[in-house]
Order: C-alpha cells, then sequence, then structure tokens
C-alpha cells in the first residue's frame, strides 16, 4: 500500500513521529523513557558519517578554490564574523537576564544544593584556556582524526589535505577523484540511515517527556521562557535583518531547511543535520569551498545558542543564590564566555559543559549552582540547538556572498516565492527522503 504523497516527506514523518513520542511519554512515561536508545542509535549512526563526510567536503572544496590567498580570507572572513555573532548573542542573553530577571526571588541557598549531579559534565570540562583548545585540534595521529568523530582535528587534516593537492594537481587528480566518489557513496549511505530519522525523534521525544514530564519545568519555567523569547530575538532581530541585507528572507530559508530543524528538534543536537546542510547550502549556490570551511568551522566557532544560554543561565544563578555581580565581573565573565562557548559539541548537554566550564574560572558564581539547570536543560538544548544551526546557515550564505562565492539567481530560485524547490535527489543522494 503506496503512502499519501504528504506522508511520503520527511519532514512530515519527523513531526508525525515527534507528536507520537511526545503522546505515550506523557500517557506512558516508564516505557517512554525507556525508548532512548532509539535516539542514540540514530544519532550514533549519523555521527559516524561526518567526519570521512566533512573530510571529503572540504578536500574537495579547498580544490575548487582559486588560491590559498583565497582559503586563508575565506577562513578569517568566518571567523570574524563568527565572533562578532558571538559577542552579539552574550549580550543579548544578558541583556534578557537583566530585563526579564528569571531568578528573582528565588534565595537559593548554595550549600543545600546536591552538586554531585554535575559529575558527568564537570569530567568533560578542560583547563588550560586557549591553549589547550588549540592543541586539542591537533589529532595523535592521521587517522586519529577520525577517531572520535570530533569536526576540528578533520578540518586540520582536511586543510592540510586539500593545500597538498593543490600542490601537485597533475598527481593529485586521481586522489581527488577518488575522494569525490568516495563522497557520493557516503551521502548515498547518509541517505539510507536519514530514512531512520523518524524513529530517532519518536525515541528522542517519548524519553525527554517520559523521562522529565512538564512537572519538571515547576518554578523554573521563567528560564526557559526568557532563553526561548532570547533566542527568538536573536533570529529575529539579528539574523533576519542580516538575511534581508543581503538580499534573502530569512524564512524562505527556514521552510528551505524545515527537514534539518525537525530533526535538530527533536534530538536537541546539530550533528545529524550537518552533512544534509553541506548538500543542502550548495544546493543553494553557496560555493563548494566556502561550504566545506565554513560550515564545519561554525559548528565548533558559532554556537549561538549556547552563547545566549551561557550568559542568561550564569545571570539566573547569580539571581537565585542572590550574589550581586559588580560591572567589571559581568565585563571578566563576557570575555571568559568568549572562549569557553567556542569549541562545545553540538550535543545535548554541551551547553552545561560550556557553563561548568565557565563557572570555574569565575569565583564569584557558584558552580553548584549549575545543579539548578540540570532537570530542565533538555528542554532549553533544543532552542540551542536550533538557533545555532540557523545562524551557521546564514554565516555559510553571506560569507560566499562576500567572497562572490554565490550564485545568487540559484539562492533566489531555490527560495523564490512559489515555494522552496527540493534540491536533486538524483545529484545529491545526501538530500533523499523517503518516496
Amino acid at each position: 500500500m503506496r503512502l499519501a504523497r504528504p506522508l511520503r516527506l520527511l519532514y512530515v514523518q519527523v513531526l508525525l513521529a515527534m507528536m507520537l513520542g511526545m503522546t505515550l511519554g506523557h500517557v506512558w512515561p516508564a516505557a517512554g523513557a525507556l525508548l532512548k536508545p532509539l535516539s542514540d542509535a540514530f544519532v550514533g549512526l549519523v555521527r559516524m558519517m561526518i567526519a570521512p563526510i566533512v573530510f571529503c567536503t572540504i578536500v574537495s572544496g579547498i580544490t575548487s578554490l582559486a588560491n590559498g590567498k583565497a582559503i586563508g580570507r575565506t577562513i578569517v572572513q568566518a571567523l570574524a564574523f563568527f565572533y562578532c555573532l558571538t559577542a552579539v548573542a552574550l549580550v543579548l542573553g544578558l541583556v534578557a537576564a537583566f530585563v526579564l530577571r528569571p531568578g528573582a526571588g528565588m534565595h537559593i541557598d548554595v550549600l543545600h544544593l546536591d552538586s554531585s549531579v554535575l559529575g558527568q559534565y564537570t569530567k568533560h570540562t578542560q583547563a588550560g584556556g586557549l591553549v589547550a583548545f588549540g592543541l586539542s585540534m591537533i589529532p595523535e595521529t592521521m587517522l586519529g582524526a577520525f577517531d572520535k568523530g570530533e569536526v576540528l582535528p578533520v578540518l586540520l587534516l582536511a586543510l592540510l589535505f586539500g593545500f597538498s593537492l593543490n600542490a601537485y594537481p597533475q598527481a593529485g587528480r586521481p586522489v581527488l577523484a577518488v575522494i569525490e566518489g568516495v563522497a557520493h557513496i557516503l551521502f548515498r549511505v547518509l541517505a539510507m540511515i536519514m530514512r531512520l530519522a523518524p524513529l530517532g525523534a519518536f525515541g528522542a521525544m517519548a524519553f525527554t517527556v517520559g523521562r522529565f514530564g512538564i512537572r519538571s519545568v515547576g518554578s523554573l519555567g521563567m528560564l526557559m521562557a526568557s532563553f526561548y523569547v532570547a533566542c527568538v530575538v536573536f533570529v529575529a532581530l539579528v539574523l533576519a535583518p542580516l538575511a534581508r541585507l543581503h538580499g534573502f528572507a530569512l524564512w524562505r530559508l527556514l521552510r528551505y531547511m524545515r527537514e534539518e530543524l525537525l530533526i535538530v528538534l527533536a534530538t536537541s543536537s546539530t550533528e545529524p543535520v550537518l552533512p544534509r546542510l553541506i548538500v543542502k547550502l550548495e544546493a543553494l549556490g553557496c560555493g563548494k569551498g566556502v561550504v566545506g570551511l565554513v560550515l564545519p568551522a561554525g559548528y565548533s566557532f558559532n554556537l549561538d545558542g549556547t552563547a545566549i544560554y551561557l550568559t542568561l543561565a550564569s545571570m539566573f544563578i547569580a539571581q537565585a543564590c542572590d550574589v550581586p555581580l559588580s560591572a567589571p565581573q559581568i565585563a571578566t565573565m563576557l570575555a571568559v564566555m568568549l572562549l569557553t562557548s567556542k569549541g562545545a559539541a553540538g550535543v545535548s548537554g554541551s551547553g552545561l559543559v560550556a557553563l561548568v566550564a565557565t563557572l570555574t574560572v569565575i569565583p564569584d558564581l557558584p558552580v553548584a549552582g549549575v545543579a539548578l539547570l540540570v532537570g530542565i536543560d533538555r528542554f532549553m538544548s533544543e532552542a540551542r540547538a536550533l538557533t545555532s544551526v540557523i545562524s551557521n546557515a546564514c554565516a555559510v550564505i553571506f560569507v560566499s556572498m562576500w567572497e562572490g562565492e554565490c550564485d545568487r539567481a540559484r539562492l533566489a530560485q531555490m527560495l523564490g516565492a512559489t515555494g522552496p524547490r527540493r534540491p536533486d535527489v538524483a545529484t545529491d543522494p545526501a538530500t533523499d527522503t523517503p518516496g
């Protein structure tokens, strides 16, 4: 029996699966809490594909750029833009905390907080600051860059490999042909994996509602509302005007990315959509080299949702625990967050890891206060991930335009008034959806 056409669309299947998962988690919370492995398996399968796909995409993209100067200019422009967006996001979170004051009146005694729940987050924090962060980009071996599936070591290896191929164009041509062939096969494998997205979304939502439930929000509802408002304001008043200045409407881009956004919403992770975004942004007319360089870098250097969360959550802890902060203390906190907001993995829970890393170097705020947020972090991670993935997609388009690597006619066609056209699944297998 053939499904009706709407039901054959991936985003419709994911949306229905999320609704079923939330219903199951609410009606049978014990059963819903046991379905987390479905989500973990789906995210794990996609994460398995990220390192080789990113490597092939970056290497192929570098060889398509004119010269090393263009590559360096692209990277510098992207990093500068990332830091500007991060600074705006940090300030926006701070403004939201002062205006909405989500922690005011709670009068929490830090001595009564159970800090033992922070163990799984403190073990992931790294000391050493910028130096340690830079050294973490260097893998122990060449193949070791693919071992943990982290983007930055793969990015470094791909840059070196791509530059080397450019240095020997004749000898490197067969190697490049093999890499591009492998990339096509990897995207076909990814298309097969993405058919499991509804199952992963079902398990993730069933677990979230079954394990935590709406009751876990409780008195922290104001903090959640403040965070969601701040994220919406960032997208609407920062990204949307920037998109308009660059000649396209942000809401049309969101329509074009609706499948990816639903997957991010369901899994609370940006990682499962990284390979699909690479293909979709290239299909929009963005240069292959720019997409291959900017998008993977953005996953570590442009986490604007996390940046908003860091300042808002830190000020919430200060307000809830009645800890006054002076202007110099707040300025120091913002400076530290410019570093700690970078490199956090785009997975659920990474925001708490970054927050703990921030508070450990700011003696004025109690690290134990993070225990207040553990119960609702799963409900806030969706907004963190969505904000970051939207920001990174916009950044790729912006940098492509600055570099003259964007086919504006193609962009207008794909995001036209008649609705976004789907990329050709015959040439872009990663965008293939059921039916």
